[in-house]
């Protein structure tokens, strides 16, 4: 019984996301290929990939965005030869959808039952936030299936009965983690935050410092030839991407309203090439140009965030309601049906899922696990700029027990009418 629901489940997630991809190329603009400007680099970048050319957007972009994405969406090229449909990259993210659906069926039925694991997936299947991910041709399409996976291993470490089988958990957890932040690089820095988490409030230290410590290792390794093809390229260490100083000005700058806006990376590029040519006569920069770019839109991010932190800390509000804005930030999106649409299916699971946390709050690290994604990420992103594409990975881990507590909820009112629980 439960075998059947799963594949149904699953089944029903391909064909909303199929034929959502199908209703959002259609509605594009005419001569438009995606609705997204990081969509349209992410597709060089595996044409590159597909070619066999270096992972590069030119020569003053090398360390532009990590591999993860574009070596997934490569095999879109190498299917559909030079010139594959866009439509292609969406069924792509629609099956990669259709994983995370998988994903947190999975964790639901660890954390609770079948029962549970099969509302959770239903909710994952119908989710609008789930849905757009999976066809935007955008990194979350790859990163939610590989978030999941890290956070089920982690789970089966938890409840593992010796400390080797956690460890081998822990160790495919950490792997999880870096294949996740090779796709999406603002996820590197959730696994030792999620360890710090664990050993002050999850309970059991010891067994959390254990499942640190593989985790933390098969992190580095799956990160290790990233790292090394960094410093050949720039000559110095780069953890994910030379594009952190310039989001972080994105976010902290005197014209910053909380949402993204990169004209000015053309201004930075100018003025740092102005200074280069002026140094005729002597010695250039040993830092590529790259490098040095990001650190001079990082640092000046840094120093009016130091310089004016009321406006920093406002910001960190508005960025705040972005994030978690009932309604759609952006306006052509505020149309009366879709707003009804977004509400109806966003406040029940956020409502639930709080309640749900509060409830399995005796559970130790898996509850932890539900809510750190959407911890985590808004802090990340009321530093950065907010937007309700951010929580969205975040809430496949909501959807957990927001269906835990509502088959507890449901399973009291069948006892209290004398109904027997559900046999799935």
């Amino acid at each position: 019984m439960y075998w059947k629901s799963a594949l149904g489940i699953l089944l029903l997630a391909l064909t909303i996301r199929v034929a959502a991809g199908c209703w959002w190329q259609d509605r594009l603009p005419q001569g438009a290929r995606f609705g997204f400007p990081d969509s349209e680099t992410y597709w060089e970048l595996a044409r590159a990939v597909a070619d066999g050319r270096p992972l590069e957007m030119n020569p003053e972009r090398r360390v532009f965005r990590t591999p993860g994405y574009p070596a997934v969406l490569a095999a879109v090229f190498w299917l559909g030869g030079p010139n594959p449909p866009v439509l292609a990259a969406r069924i792509l993210g629609a099956i990669l959808g259709v994983a995370a659906v998988g994903g947190v069926m999975i964790l639901a039925g660890l954390a609770f039952d079948r029962a549970t694991a099969v509302l959770a997936g239903v909710v994952a299947a119908v989710y609008p936030g789930a849905v757009a991910m999976s066809v935007f041709v955008l990194s979350e399409a790859p990163f939610c299936p590989l978030m999941l996976a890290q956070l089920i291993c982690w789970t089966r470490a938890w409840q593992a009965d010796d400390s080797r089988r956690a460890g081998v958990w822990a160790l495919a957890g950490g792997g999880a983690a870096g294949l996740a932040t090779l796709t999406r690089p603002s996820w590197l820095l959730f696994t030792p935050f999620a360890i710090v988490v664990g050993l002050l409030v999850g309970g059991a230290r010891r067994r959390v410092a254990w499942m640190g410590l593989c985790g933390l290792a098969s992190l580095s390794a799956v990160m290790t030839p990233w790292w090394v093809r960094n410093w050949r390229v720039t000559g110095e260490f780069v953890p994910t991407t030379l594009q952190v100083g310039e989001s972080l000005y994105d976010g902290l700058n005197p014209r910053a309203t909380g949402a993204s806006d990169m004209r000015f990376v053309d201004d930075f590029r100018a003025d740092l090439r102005r200074e280069d040519a002026a140094r005729s006569g002597e010695s250039p920069p040993t830092a590529c140009f790259e490098a040095r770019l990001d650190r001079r839109m990082r640092d000046a991010a840094i120093v009016w965030a130091l310089r004016r932190p009321a406006d920093a800390l406002r910001l960190a509000g508005v960025k705040f309601r972005r994030i978690w804005n009932v309604w759609p930030n952006e306006p052509s999106l505020q149309k009366p049906w879709f707003q009804f649409v977004l509400a109806a299916a966003y406040v029940p699971v956020v409502v639930l899922a709080l309640a749900g946390i509060w409830h399995s709050r005796g559970c130790g690290w898996p509850c932890l696990l539900w809510a750190l994604p959407a911890v985590y990420f808004t802090g990340l992103h009321m530093v950065f700029v907010g937007s309700i594409r951010y929580r969205q990975p975040a809430m496949l881990a909501l959807i957990v027990p927001a269906a835990g507590l509502a088959m507890h909820g449901w399973r009291t009112i069948r006892a209290r009418v004398g109904q027997p629980a559900s046999p799935v």
